[in-house]
């Protein structure tokens, strides 16, 4: 992905106010945004598929609380030789249940959150990248949420 800034314009920032905050649920989404942002449902889907490819929008998708549906979540943190790391984050992104996967700069240097349907369930999950390898992983789950909103307004 390209790290230079991205220019947009005023019709852009008020797609991206529009589908980080309110993504219309019906059955037709893009029209109603298009009609929101003086658009053809043609352009705004065009508009959108460009900053997706430019990297402004990385997915577009719903968020759950995964509490609420009765799922567990815990933040994993591993010491991952440069030697292994490619092989180490490609295990990691192999299960669905990985959310986030962050390299850092520390001796644990690769961070990344995991869900499940169970404790037990993303136990054994961290269990299988372990044995497949061969590095341990912290399992650090949560003590208490705190749920914060992140939305970028643009305009």
């Amino acid at each position: 992905m390209n790290k230079t800034s991205v220019v947009l314009s005023d019709v852009d920032k008020k797609i991206l106010d529009i589908i980080q905050t309110g993504f219309p649920i019906e059955h037709r989404p893009y029209a109603l945004i298009g009609k929101r942002t003086g658009l053809t449902q043609a352009e705004t889907l065009a508009r959108i598929r460009a900053m997706k490819q430019k990297g402004v929008i990385r997915r577009i998708g719903g968020n759950f609380q995964s509490r609420k549906l009765g799922w567990h979540s815990t933040l994993c943190a591993a010491s991952v030789p440069e030697d292994k790391l490619e092989e180490f984050v490609a295990e990691v992104n192999r299960h669905p249940g990985v959310t986030h996967n962050y390299l850092r700069r520390h001796r644990n240097n690769v961070w990344f959150t995991y869900i499940g349907p169970s404790k037990e369930e993303v136990k054994k999950s961290l269990e299988e990248i372990t044995a497949g390898t061969g590095i341990e992983i912290l399992n650090l789950p949560a003590r208490k949420m705190f749920k914060i909103k992140v939305d970028f307004p643009m305009e």
